[in-house]
Parts: structure tokens; sequence; C-alpha cells
């Protein structure tokens, strides 16, 4: 394992002790500009009078220069235009509709007051699909966000649960956070190459979040009480993100830090689930601290049904239930030190701890478990500047280690799942660092040009002791496998507007990377022997272009396409680590090369009244050389790069509002299916597992600050294979795969006074038993319930 503390602690030679030098040299020749430029004065406020914090205001010359600043806690701004002339000003801030006004002269500059109406569907905000900031409704793909208020108003306990409100959005296995191991807990969007491996980049306010070693995601340490808003791009973005985000991005946005602020909120579920979060802020003249923690704890529940459809018991003495308790804890630094300079500093925390539902019967009270520590830092500074331009770089470092031991069940008779086995115990310690540098400016208020940079060096191992097949309690083999992943990409983008109505939208990036010193040395403790076979090195470029366009046909209907490549290179897990799952054993494979993928999409919004949004989205990927389990043999399993495969369908969602009423509903159709295999003919044709044809969800809320905010939620989702030969069956259903089922969800919750909240919510209200996996038959998590409060505190 190589040392890189001292990268870790890198990120603070971006954060400038100064503001940069943009004055003229003293010896320059002084003049007095022919106009006095006129400053911009008011206050923002909601609907009901209001004033509204921390909305960022933006002064614009038609040539496209541009000043910014935000309101301060009384609502107020004051912001200077870079040059005389007439001025558009720019209000935005989350959950309201973007405010435009023209200014075209000095008296009309002071004491404005704006009003600022809750925003629509398209109307929000949202950074993610460009990389700068845009109107939901100008981007040319297909955008979900997910605001604070959809936050607060879900049911969920954990993220993974809330971002199930969204169709396209699944994790391998229809696993929660709350029960699965976090090897299975990958995220697709529409299908593409579901697996315990993201084929979706996941942020934290821009910076990676998927495991470096992994590719997948570890839900419980979102700091979900925190986040602003979450941002969800269903198009292939790899041409601004590479690898990863080769079936879209996840953002999340956190908050930015209030004055004297502490938000708490605190509940206990059944299950034995107490889950506290808090989130506290500050402002001292121009430093914000934010300080964010996460306690939960659960009892969980046994996986494996008990009796089964067939009406046989599968559930043995091995079962128990499979639980989780984290501990997640950050504080992040907000220093301006003018109003052209912008630095953060970000330092987290995390320990999680699972039992995974079975118990060794010779080494009693052992289970089969894991636990991750991880450490992350960040830090990035943004200028503006003399050109108006604007200039960022980001740095970060994340240390991790990941322990995870394995069973090997036997079925007994009569009792089943009688004998249960330790054969594997792994420890996974991997060091992480990366950094970005981006810059982007205006011309002539027709482009918008941004271009950057990203890197990330991973270096990881898989420590392995393999266990005698008898009582497995004697190590027989020490395994040391792993290597060291080295990704570099650069990438350009332009935003062009030819009209006020059309917005085109084209990219491109190159990345290289490459893996090096793989090795798999394996020493058998018995002889001594040891095996060190040579593996080879991989490496590759890849080139990722994408256009897209959207076109505004009035002022009700637009239109817009985008068609784009993608690629994800391996992971350090995929190429050198085995696991196993049940009694099937799935093997490493250090040959995998690149995934590819080329697809597109055509959409079209629609505001058939002032209060209904009508979205459409089709979609068409292609996928070369996906990495599957593919079976080579009896309980056996490889990674593989399949052939190609192809994922195409139909997105839609609609919203209504009337009144205190809302309601949402979302429907996905999809299929995804294996088109080549040369290795294995007989997947051609067939469904990729864990793909549904169907996925659906209907929201219903009543909001009414004066009695309570309730919502109401019901998720479907179709049959799906749980295997690359679409055979395997639940016992007692005929038809192969995992049946459809249905959940429903509901939250209430009631304000007692200003600063607290009570609430009351429910997930799988109805107990629903629903499968998520075979050989055993496993289900998902059961009712749980959960009663708690809300505190909101502010000083002046």
């Amino acid at each position: 394992m190589r040392h890189v503390g001292a990268y870790s602690l890198a990120f603070f030679l971006l954060v400038p002790t100064a503001a940069p030098a943009f004055a003229a040299p003293a010896d320059a020749p002084q003049t007095r500009p022919a106009t006095t430029v006129a400053t911009i004065s008011g206050v923002v406020r909601d609907g009901a009078g209001g004033v509204v914090q921390r909305a960022t205001v933006i002064a614009r010359l038609i040539s496209g220069a541009e000043r910014q600043t935000t309101t301060d806690a009384e609502g107020r701004f004051s912001i200077t235009p870079p040059a005389a002339g007439d001025v558009t000003l720019i209000v935005r801030v989350d959950g309201f509709e973007e405010s435009r006004r023209t200014l075209a002269g000095p008296a009309t500059r002071e004491g404005l007051e704006v009003v600022l109406a809750p925003a629509g569907v398209t109307d929000a905000v949202t950074v993610t699909p460009t990389r700068s900031e845009q109107r939901m409704g100008d981007v040319p793909a297909s955008v979900s966000v997910i605001s604070r208020d959809d936050i607060r108003r879900s049911a969920a306990v954990l993220p993974d649960d809330l971002l199930r409100s969204l169709p396209t959005f699944s994790l391998f296995r229809r696993s929660s956070s709350i029960s699965a191991h976090p090897t299975s807990q990958g995220v697709s969007l529409r299908g593409i190459g579901p697996s315990g491996v993201s084929r979706t980049l996941v942020l934290l306010d821009g910076v990676p979040f998927n495991d470096p070693f992994g590719g997948w995601v570890y839900w419980t340490r979102i700091p979900l009480e925190g986040a602003e808003r979450i941002e969800v791009v269903d198009s292939a973005s790899s041409s601004l993100y590479g690898t990863y985000a080769m079936g879209g991005v996840i953002n999340i946005v956190t908050a930015t830090p209030q004055r004297r602020t502490v938000e708490m909120k605190t509940q206990y579920g059944n299950l034995g689930s107490p889950k506290f979060d808090v989130r506290a802020s500050d402002v001292f003249g121009k430093l914000g601290v934010t300080f964010d923690a996460s306690v939960f704890d659960t009892d969980g529940y046994a996986p494996v049904v008990e009796v089964n459809p067939a009406g046989q018991a599968e559930r043995g003495p091995i079962d128990n239930n499979a639980d989780v308790t984290f501990r997640n804890f950050g504080v992040k630094l907000d220093y301006s030190p003018n109003d052209r300079t912008q630095t953060f500093a970000r330092i987290g925390y995390f320990r999680e701890k699972r039992d995974n539902g079975k118990i060794s019967t010779f080494q009693p009270f052992t289970e089969e478990a894991n636990d991750t520590s991880l450490t992350s830092v960040s830090g990035g500074v943004r200028w503006r500047l003399a050109d108006q331009s604007q200039l960022s770089a980001t740095i970060f470092s994340d240390v991790e280690t990941f322990r995870s031991n394995f069973m090997a069940v036997v079925q007994g008779t009569p009792v089943p799942r009688s004998v249960g086995r330790m054969t594997l115990n792994q420890r996974v310690p991997t060091n992480s660092v990366g950094g970005m540098v981006e810059w982007s400016r205006a011309f002539k208020g027709r482009h918008y040009i941004t271009a950057g940079t990203d890197w990330r060096w991973t270096d990881g191992d898989s420590e392995e002791d393999a266990l005698d097949p008898v009582t497995g309690t004697t190590v027989t083999l020490h395994r040391v496998a792993g290597g060291t992943q080295r990704n570099l990409g650069a990438f350009v983008q332009d935003v062009i507007s030819p009209t006020t109505d059309l917005m085109i939208t084209l990219s491109a990036r190159v990345d290289s990377w490459k893996n090096y010193d793989p090795h798999n040395t394996e020493t058998t403790l018995a002889t001594g022997a040891v095996s060190d076979p040579v593996l080879p090195e991989r490496d590759d470029t890849v080139v990722s272009p994408r256009a897209g366009a959207r076109y505004r046909v009035n002022d009700r209907v637009s239109v817009w396409g985008g068609i784009g490549g993608g690629f994800r290179a391996p992971t350090l897990n995929e190429l050198y680590r085995s696991f196993r799952v049940g009694a099937i054993a799935t093997a490493a494979n250090p040959l995998l090369g690149p995934e590819h993928l080329v697809g597109g999409d055509l959409g079209v919004s629609v505001l058939a009244a002032d209060n209904l949004t009508l979205r459409a989205t089709w979609f068409d990927n292609r996928v070369k050389d996906p990495v599957s389990n593919v079976t080579i043999g009896t309980n056996q399993q490889q990674r593989q790069n399949l052939g190609r495969t192809r994922i195409w369908g139909l997105q839609t969602d609609a919203e209504y509002r009337l009144g205190f009423w809302r309601l949402f509903g979302a429907y996905v159709y999809e299929e995804a299916k294996v088109k080549e295999n040369e290795t294995n003919p007989a997947l051609v044709g067939l469904f990729l597992p864990q793909v549904p044809k169907h996925r659906g969800t209907v929201q219903v809320s009543y909001e009414n600050p004066r009695f309570a905010n309730v919502m109401f939620e019901v998720q479907g989702v179709g049959t799906q294979f749980d295997d690359d030969l679409n055979t395997r069956a639940v016992p007692g259903i005929e038809e192969p795969g995992l049946p459809e089922y249905g959940i429903a969800s509901l939250s209430v919750s009631r304000q007692l006074s200003h600063q607290i909240d009570v609430f009351l919510a429910g997930q799988n209200l109805f107990n629903q038993e629903y499968f998520v996996g075979t050989l055993p038959t496993l289900i998902g998590p059961p009712r749980l319930v959960s009663v708690g409060l809300r505190l909101r505190l502010q000083g002046r």
C-alpha cells in the first residue's frame, strides 16, 4: 500500500490567505470613467411578504459580463454592475421561480423589491447537467430535482429510500441500505447495467462520492438533513464527468450556512430504530461554519423468508436479523475574503457496522458481517477574474478501510439452512486522492464556454484469509490482490443561445485511464508455497462527445433532444476482489476492459395549464462490453465483458397543484436485453437481470401550515429477473424472476410553533412482503413506522 497522507492535506494549498490581485500596475495610466456605475439595491421577499435569505442576485450586462452577491439575513442586497449600461437583474434561490427584470436607468436601481413565486417543475435552478447554473426548463437533458421541502415531506429514513420516488432510480437486487451489504448498493439510472458497481456518478457539492475501490455508494453517509436539494441527471454525462457518469449523475447540494442556526431531528421507530440528525451553522463576518451529524441504529429484520410461496420453510437456525449501525460527522468552512473569491474546506468521518443476517454454527456468536471506516477531506477555491470569467479548483482525498467476512450455507435435512461455515475474511484498505480545475466565461451573451480537467488516483488491496472447508475456523490460504488506478480527463463545453427560444449544448471529453502494479499473491499456509502470477497492466484512452438542443415552441411547450457517448473503466474491486452471495461465488477478472455507451433521448415538456406540467422522454442506450456476472459453472460466476446490450424505453411524469394540494406521478417503461455475446450465445435476446419493465410512483400531498402537512406515496415495481439466464424463480411461483410488488408510505407533520414540528412517518405501510432475491428467497424490509420532532433555533 502507498501512503498518501501528504496528498490528503494538499488542499490547504488551494485556500488563499489573501485575495488574488486584479488591480492594474502602479505605473499604469489612470483614467476616469466616462459614466458613473449606479449601485443596485433592494430586498427579496416571498409571496407572503417574508424575506428570502441567501438568494443569489446577479447583475448581468448585454455583453455577458456580470457580478453577483447574496441576500443577507434581512433579505437585502446591494450590488454594483461591472460597467454602465442596461442591466438584467437575476434573482435565484432554491424552491422559487427565477426572477428577471431589465433596469434601464439609475432611477430604477435603488429600493427595489423582488417578489419570488414558488418554483414549478421547469423553474428549478440546477448546476449538475452543464456544471453551471441553469433553469431546468433550459437544459437539453432529463433532469429531476428533489427539493428540501420534498426531503422533509418524505417518509424515508435513509437517502436511497427517498430517491426511489424517482422510478428511474434503483439499487442492485431491489435492496435497501437498511439491510443490504454495501457492495450491492451500486445505483443504476434507467437500467444502465445494474450491479453492485454504480454506472451513475454520485457527487456531494460537486465532489465525487462513490467508493474509490468499488464504485458502490454508502447511502448512509449522505447528510440528508443538510441537503438543500438533490439533482438527478438521467442522461449519459461522461462528456463532462468521465467514468461512472456513463448512466447519469446524482448531485447532493448542501445548504449554505445561516447565522446562529441549529436544526435537530430526532425520531424513533419500530425494529428498534432510533435516529438523530443535527445541523448547526453560523456566520462570522466572511466565514461560515457548518457542522452535520447523523446517528442511526436498528435491530433490523430477517431477510430470508420464513415460508416461501410453495409452503416450504426456508429460514433456518443460521438465519438472524440483518441490521446496520452508523455514525456520520462532517464540518465545512466557507470563507469569502471579498466579492470575487469563495473558498471552502470540508472534513468528514464515517463509520458503519452491519450484520448480514447469518451466523456460524462452528463459531458460536460469529456473524457474517462487515464494517467500514472512512475519512474524507476536500477543499477548493472559486475566483471571479477581472474579465468576469470564473476559475475554480478543488482537491479531495479519501482514506478507507472496509472489512467483510463470508459464509457458506449447507442445506440441512430435515431442518433447512442448519449449518453455516465461514469461508473468507477480507480487509480492503484504500487510499484515493483527486482534484479538478474548471474555467468558464460568457461571450457576447450567446456563448457560455466551460473547460476543465480532473484526475483521480486510487490504490487498494483485497487482503483475504481463506478458511478450511470443514469448520471454517482455520486459515488455509492468505491472498493479497489489488493494484493502482489512475484516471485523467479534460473537457470543454459550449452552451449556445442563438435566440431566446433555442439553446444548444456541445461538449466533449477525453479520458486516459491506467491500471498498474496489479498483483495476486497467494500463500498456502500448510506448505508455505507462494503463487505470484504476472498480471497484465491495462490502459486506454476514451473520447466522449455529446450534443443537445432545447427549443421553446411557445410559452407552454418545449422540446429537446440529445445524443452522446459514455464509458466506465472497471474498478479495482471488479478486477481483483472475489466475493460470495449465498451459494453463489463470483470471481474477479484482471482482464476486464472498459464499458462503452452510445445513447440518445428525445423529450417534450408541456405546461398544459397554469398548475399542470407534463413531461415525457424517449431514450435509447446501446452499451458495448458491459461488465456483468456471468454463470461459468454450478454456483460459480465470473465478471466478464458481456458483449452488447440495449436499454430503451419511455419516461413520463406529471405534476398538478391546486391550492394546498399537490399530485405527482411518474412512470418508466424500459426494455434491457443482451444483443451480442460471443462467449455464451444463449444469453442473446435475454433480459438483463435486475431491470424491471415497469416502475412507477404516485404521490398525493396536502400542505397547510395551519393544520398539517401530509404526503401519501405508492411505489410499484414490475417483474425482474434475478439471474443472467432468466431462469431462477421464487419457489411456488410459476413464472421465473422476482414478481411485481407495490408498497405505500405516509408522512404527517404538524407545526406546533415556529421552532418545533412533530411528525409521524411510515414506510411499507401495509407490511407488504415482497421478494428481492433467490437462492435463498429474500424479502425486502417490513413496515417501519417512526415518530419524532424537528427543532429549529435561530439567533440574531
